[in-house]
């Protein structure tokens, strides 16, 4: 699986926590992109797609919310709930995301720029994708 929790290192005192994100230093990719989702309800599912070269880490910036993460042959749920944990996606992995707390505010880095052609938002195309690309090598 394609993905990895990251804790993320956090200076504190009694004026509050830092945490910062570099570049190719604690994050495994140059930022291109960085975009928030907020004001999403609980009962609302977000996701459902993948991306073929685009790498994100997520940091629940506020409140929780769990993401099911998919390689096509194993699925596994993780929770973000902490803002100094980041949950690291690679390429090719597909991703829900669920149950989210009332207020939950999360923080995406990307490796490039939005491109919605880089997007594969059926699943069945993702399975014959991760398919052919496992084919190839």
């Amino acid at each position: 699986m394609n993905y990895k929790l990251l804790e993320l290192q956090t200076i504190g005192d009694e004026r509050g926590k830092l945490v910062s994100l570099e570049s190719n230093k604690n994050l495994p990719f140059d930022i291109k992109r960085v975009y928030y989702i907020y004001d999403t309800s609980p009962e609302q599912i977000r996701g459902n797609h993948a991306h073929t070269e685009l790498e994100q880490l997520v940091i629940a910036i506020d409140g929780a919310c769990e993401f099911v993460l998919d390689d096509g042959k194993n699925k596994e749920s993780v929770w973000l709930n902490r803002p100094d944990f980041g949950l690291y996606i690679g390429k090719n992995m597909w991703r829900e995301m669920r149950n989210f707390s009332y207020g939950c505010k999360l923080m995406i880095l990307a490796s490039d720029y939005y491109d919605e052609r880089e997007y594969i938002r059926d699943y069945t195309t993702f399975l014959d994708t991760i398919k052919d690309s496992k084919d190839i090598q």
